[in-house]
């Protein structure tokens, strides 16, 4: 039985983007961490983010199965969820809907805004955080149930460092839950050479393909962090039908990744 822990209890007011209280230099906190050209780069997308047609489209279709993955190692009923890298808030207005207590935490402050005025419009609760998960860390360790970064590993610096910081903040027994790109052929052909320049589904330069991570990479990072790996799945595209599909084995594009931290 999952239940809200004493920091989703006490959670500031919700629907405000803030800070956490530290008499530290934030901004340089977040410069250690992030890097200022993917913050610069997904300031520009807010504003249509929440378009289903627009810049964002893909993320909107391959939500839902996102958010059907988390559930099938953890139902967010009443669980205490951290959404790293949250954008404009897609995935935690989803898991929300589901019943979780969500915070959102993301370096970009104009994706934080865009994420704000969209849960007011929607009546819906949750906080969200201007930060990096590896400042979070440090004031917030053990504190979640759920931690999710969809979508977010491949715009870090230090993907290992992020990952580990990701599972400091899970209270034992927790799960991490990753989507990200494969580093293949297969994926630079699809994700940038098709999605960015030949039916441009998102702006050119959204990726770089050397910051693609492998399965087996991801893996790695979380037994460095005291993870236990516990799933992996692809995240397949099918044209005829317009969504996307979880897959058992097809992890050459997207893939969902699982860890669990030991109780």
């Amino acid at each position: 039985m999952w239940h809200a822990n004493a920091l989703c209890a006490i959670n500031p007011p919700r629907n405000v983007v803030g800070r956490p209280r530290t008499t530290e230099p934030y901004k340089e906190d977040i410069m250690d961490t992030a890097s200022a050209s993917e913050i610069q780069k997904f300031n520009g997308f807010a504003r249509s983010y929440w378009d289903p047609e627009g810049p964002m489209r893909m993320l909107h279709l391959m939500n839902p199965v996102r958010i059907d993955f988390v559930e099938a190692f953890a139902p967010l009923q009443d669980a205490c969820v951290l959404d790293v890298g949250c954008g404009g808030g897609l995935a935690a207005e989803a898991m929300v809907k589901r019943g979780a207590q969500v915070t959102g935490l993301d370096a970009s402050l104009q994706m934080l805004q865009a994420a704000r005025v969209h849960s007011e419009e929607s009546g819906l609760e949750i906080t969200y955080t201007e930060g990096a998960a590896e400042d979070f860390a440090a004031r917030h360790a053990g504190a979640f149930e759920i931690v999710t970064a969809f979508e977010m590993i491949e715009h870090v610096p230090d993907p290992e460092r992020t990952l580990a910081a990701m599972g400091a903040l899970l209270s034992p027994g927790g799960i991490l839950v990753l989507s990200t790109l494969n580093r293949s052929p297969k994926a630079y052909l699809g994700a940038i050479v098709f999605a960015e320049y030949i039916a441009q589904w998102v702006p050119k330069g959204t990726h770089e393909y050397q910051k693609f991570r492998r399965p087996s990479e991801l893996a790695g990072y979380a037994r460095n962090a005291g993870l236990q790996p516990i799933g992996v799945e692809g995240l397949v595209w099918h044209p005829l039908y317009q969504q996307f599909q979880r897959h058992p084995s097809d992890l050459s594009i997207n893939y969902l990744f699982a860890a669990r931290k030991p109780a």
